[in-house]
């Protein structure tokens, strides 16, 4: 039987720094308001295309494989602020890698883009279609804020992580996973005025809006969340006792202090470093995950159990049985174009342009 082990894994997360003090030089708001609602303290900002981000971990992940571009024969890349919806953002990574051998697939499922990439990848390997699978999930979220809302604005920010997967006979890999959507409450999280359901002829469609309610989101990931990792824990029969760490989408500390009271497990044994970037949506797992590797928090043959929630309101969790190696067999030395700018001097236009359209709005 075929397994899908991960043996390559990278991150890319901008230079760039918005911290919740420059937050409050332009919108009514907190460091405490933020950090105690959210645990966030700072995020960060992209420069460029989202594509350069992609392209810096994909080469990352890669180089700890140590494989060339032309070994991988699929890329799957989660993410919904992609740099084009056509030609799909995955094969402008594939031309740029030269990943010349690789089918090019686009997820858009949000937040979940990464595990829902992990869990296909994984699975087109286990059926004999594949046998090198790249998986990227990331976010360029900051280029669609509505930087006059609150309540939105200081939740997200950018970066971009990947991992290789490889055929394998050893049962190591993502050993069991779910995955599913509650469709019901796709309204929960919207960005409205992006795709073809919204008047192009509309003053409003070059503003994009946001929808996020927020403690509506909260009961249902919590809820979503827990009841798919039990359920992947039962699949591959393994208890919560027996799990080494938790690496779960990083959205909120709210939403992971609940998590883990509700399946049981200590928040020692929990990954967070939503405090250091925010919200990246389907950043947060593989960025966790490469990070949760460099400080030593994965030993070879440990159960990690991860778990995800998106717009749609996508959900899914998957138990990943760690391989025997935890360190990259060779280095990337690839890297974002330089910036000598500000996050508030990168944002400048785009906050003034929100700022002045919602006080219009409001005048209206």
């Amino acid at each position: 039987m075929h397994y899908a082990q991960i043996t390559g894994w990278g991150k890319c997360v901008p230079p760039t720094i918005l911290t919740n003090k420059d937050l409050t030089t332009f919108m009514d708001t907190t460091d405490e308001w933020i950090t105690s609602r959210t645990g966030i303290k700072e995020r960060r900002i992209c420069h460029c295309n989202f594509s350069d981000m992609a392209l810096v971990a994909a080469k990352q992940a890669l180089a700890a494989a140590n494989l060339k571009p032309t070994d991988i024969d699929l890329i799957l890349l989660g993410a919904l602020t992609n740099d084009s919806y056509c030609p799909n953002t995955a094969s402008l990574v594939q031309d740029a890698l030269g990943a010349t051998n690789a089918a090019s697939i686009d997820i858009n499922s949000a937040c979940t883009g990464f595990l829902y990439g992990l869990h296909i990848g994984t699975n087109l390997i286990r059926a004999g279609a594949h046998k090198k699978v790249l998986v990227i999930g990331g976010e360029f979220i900051s280029h669609y804020m509505d930087w006059s809302r609150r309540e939105v604005a200081v939740l997200f920010g950018d970066a971009c992580g990947a991992v290789v997967l490889e055929a394998t006979e050893e049962a190591v890999g993502l050993i069991a996973s779910k995955i599913g959507c509650d469709a019901e409450a796709n309204h929960a999280i919207e960005i409205t005025n992006l795709g073809s359901a919204f008047s192009k002829t509309s003053e409003d469609f070059l503003y994009n809006g946001w929808n996020f309610e927020g403690q509506e989101v909260f009961k249902r990931a919590v809820k979503a969340m827990s009841q798919a990792a039990g359920d992947v824990l039962a699949e591959a029969g393994i208890t919560i006792d027996q799990v080494n760490l938790v690496v779960p989408h990083q959205a909120n500390k709210r939403i992971l202090d609940a998590l883990a009271k509700r399946i049981g497990i200590p928040e020692d044994k929990v990954f967070v470093n939503v405090h250091k970037y925010g919200n990246t949506s389907a950043g947060t797992i593989p960025v966790a995950l490469t990070e949760s590797l460099e400080e030593n928090r994965i030993k070879p043959g440990d159960y990690v159990l991860t778990a995800s929630f998106g717009a749609g309101l996508t959900w899914g969790a998957g138990l990943i049985r760690w391989g025997e190696r935890t360190t990259p067999l060779t280095q990337s030395d690839a890297k974002l174009p330089p910036c000598n700018k500000t996050a508030l001097e990168i944002l400048a236009p785009s906050i003034q342009r929100y700022t002045q359209y919602r006080a219009r709005t409001e005048q209206a």
